[in-house]
């Protein structure tokens, strides 16, 4: 009761020094210029740089001025204009964490600027698509979007020193999120120095970037080992944070702190800091600062052992990560980012295209007035001869030309044909990317409740251990504590048995996310027939979720010779995802192929054996059966046959072959069903 009345209070305090944090101090200049404004143009800039006052204070202020300036801009046709207040919303939809739509946003500002000529709005606009990188942790293209930023300021001369600030700290965050400190620290001094040399700060309607550089540099200080440092800038940043009632800066600081306190195993100043940088975070929201903080929350009091605290940040968390790093979110930020690149390709060879028809079009019309002067001149012999030199060199000028167009068709053919495979290269990355991203995230979503479960199992457990003891010393009738010892040793079994599931799944969730890395791993000392049987169930129940009415009969036959070997688990097992999934994807395809056959039962069969010399796993279905055309291009990459076909296949014959140097067959028979058979050579430090 008493912590549940102070958390009240600290929220009750968190949100009255913040209610009166409504503006900047830049708002009051900019309203009286907008209501002394002559023109509409002048009034829909204004507008524009009133929404960047509330930049980090009040969203719903950004939305309602930015709308009123889009408003009035379109009435008008100001395409300046339009797109200034384009880029304020696209700001706010970045800040709330919906990021493609914030890039879709962005990306039209960023069309209306350059139209417009507007080199400022165009510099703001790409170092806001920056920050949108930025926050999903991708840093190089970020920095592209920085650096070209930084050359259309230094183009414009622009006299904001609050913008110039803006990027160079942002460039220096880029290098620190890539680990290179030096370049870091370099673009951080360098913002520093000029926020402090800067007599203009607060002329901007952007306000001053001081509490982003000084946060900045305390992370960077963390990075070098220098917490005292580090606390140091953060104060400091809180502090320049209140005058400009930037509430964002103030709460990423508060969250720094936190995480540093935690770091240092400080938790109840990393509760105190973590809980003020929520409450900020929420009021404007925050999306990412409410993410880092709920997750720091949920872990602190998990170790607390308290419950209903942890349950309650970790709901919180769920729900921002949700509106943060939804994996569709994430694949709508790429394709508009990559749609974004086809578009400017597709503008050069335009441009080129053009370019080339200029110069037909020039060289044709050299053909013309040469032919015309040959008939003038061809009165005389003499100039007749003239004439046909000239003829002769136009004529060698043009084979000439027609070479180059012919190499020119010849490399372009050469060209589409690489794109050709490029894209085919990507339908693979593409596949490989879905599927660990599925198996990371399944993972991520039941390693928290397993790990409660075995935690709470085993707690169980000593306590019907601690309860048989009590029992036995103070109930005195035998025949009670029979049976109460009875009921007691039956609970802590079932707790036992709890306990022993939950560590086979946590497992499970351990191979799953080995197998989502990018990278192979080190050997291990693997329990074949285990790790097959798990990667064979796993593949089912994937396809099972993606055909809800699917059922298949799994057939194991599991040598105990087999014993263990030393492997790489990712690769055996992308191996093995890849034969599975073929298996099971030959029995769907023959159920829902035939329904009338009534007596057909899916059957996928593992059997594993160990010979003197190797061991070999055997994967059989009874599905459709391939054709003798399938089964001669059947471990090839990009057959011609057909460009959807799966690559898991292909993919596990590499691995087999290159990485395990083992053997990958393949027998099938139309109608009966298709065997495939992933021999490895011993010794492969087996243990029996």
């Amino acid at each position: 009761m008493i912590q549940r009345f102070l958390g009240l209070l600290l929220a009750a305090v968190v949100l009255a020094s913040t209610a009166g944090w409504a503006q900047s101090p830049q708002t009051r200049v900019l309203q009286r210029a907008l209501r002394n404004a002559t023109s509409d143009t002048a009034r829909t800039l204004l507008l524009a740089d009133l929404a960047a006052t509330y930049r980090y204070s009040r969203f719903d202020s950004v939305q309602w001025y930015a709308r009123q300036g889009l408003a009035l801009a379109r009435r008008i046709g100001y395409p300046k204009g339009e797109g200034r207040c384009l880029s304020r919303i696209a700001l706010l939809l970045g800040e709330r964490g919906n990021l493609p739509q914030a890039l879709r946003v962005d990306l039209q500002a960023l069309h209306l600027n350059q139209a417009s000529h507007d080199l400022e709005g165009t510099a703001r606009t790409l170092n806001q698509t920056g920050l949108l990188y930025f926050s999903l942790d991708d840093y190089r293209p970020s920095l592209q979007y920085y650096s070209r930023a930084w050359r259309l300021y230094q183009q414009a001369r622009t006299a904001d020193t609050s913008q110039l600030v803006s990027v160079l700290t942002n460039m220096g965050a880029s290098y620190e999120g890539l680990r290179r400190y030096d370049s870091a620290a370099f673009f951080l001094n360098r913002a520093w120095e000029l926020t402090r040399r800067s007599r203009t700060l607060h002329q901007s309607c952007w306000g001053t970037p001081a509490p982003y550089v000084l946060r900045e540099l305390g992370l960077l200080q963390v990075a070098l080992g220098r917490p005292e440092a580090a606390l140091r800038f953060y104060r400091q940043s809180v502090r320049v944070a209140a005058p400009e009632n930037d509430r964002r800066s103030a709460s990423r600081s508060y969250q720094y702190m936190a995480e540093l306190y935690h770091a240092l195993q400080q938790p109840d100043s990393s509760i105190y800091y973590a809980r003020k940088a929520l409450a900020l975070g929420q009021s404007l929201p925050f999306t990412v600062g409410i993410v880092r903080n709920s997750k720091l929350l949920t872990q602190a009091f998990g170790q607390r052992q308290q419950p209903d605290s942890t349950l309650k940040y970790m709901e919180l968390l769920l729900m921002a990560q949700d509106s943060l790093h939804n994996p569709q979110r994430i694949k709508q930020l790429d394709a508009i980012g990559f749609a974004e690149q086809q578009r400017l390709r597709q503008l050069e060879e335009e441009r080129d295209k053009v370019a080339g028809q200029i110069r037909t079009a020039a060289l044709l019309a050299g053909v013309a007035v040469l032919l015309l002067v040959s008939v003038l001149l061809g009165r005389s012999n003499r100039q007749q001869q003239r004439a046909n030199q000239r003829l002769q060199s136009l004529n060698e000028q043009v084979t000439h030309q027609a070479r180059q167009l012919t190499a020119q068709r010849d490399n372009l053919a050469r060209t589409l044909q690489e794109l050709k495979i490029t894209q085919s290269q990507l339908v693979l990355r593409e596949k490989m990317a879905s599927l660990g991203e599925l198996m990371a995230g399944v993972a991520h979503e039941i390693q928290t409740p397993v790990s409660s479960a075995r935690k709470f199992a085993a707690i169980s457990a000593e306590l019907c251990t601690e309860l048989r003891h009590e029992a036995a010393r103070l109930i005195t009738r035998p025949y009670d504590r029979e049976i109460l010892d009875e009921m007691l040793q039956n609970l802590l079994q079932n707790q036992t048995r709890i306990l022993q599931f939950a560590q086979r799944a946590d497992s499970i969730v351990q191979g799953m996310l080995e197998y989502s890395q990018d990278s192979s791993g080190p050997r291990q000392l693997t329990k074949l027939n285990v790790l097959a049987e798990e990667y064979l169930r796993l593949t089912y129940h994937d396809l099972r979720a993606k055909n809800r009415y699917f059922n298949a009969a799994l057939l194991l036959r599991l040598d105990p010779a087999v014993g263990s070997v030393q492997v790489v688990r990712q690769d055996i097992g992308r191996a093995l995802v890849g034969i599975f999934s073929a298996a099971l994807q030959a029995v769907l395809q023959r159920q829902a192929a035939a329904e009338a056959e009534e007596n057909y039962i899916p059957q996928v069969e593992l059997h594993t054996r160990r010979t003197a010399e190797t061991v070999e796993l055997l994967v059989r279905d009874n599905g459709p059966g391939l054709s003798a055309e399938v089964m001669a291009t059947l471990f090839q990459r990009f057959p011609d046959r057909d460009a959807s076909t799966d690559l898991g296949l292909p993919l596990s014959y590499d691995l087999v072959t290159r990485g395990l140097r083992g053997q990958l067959t393949a027998t099938s028979q139309p109608g009966l069903g298709t065997e495939y058979v992933v021999t490895l050579p011993l010794p492969l430090d087996t243990v029996a």
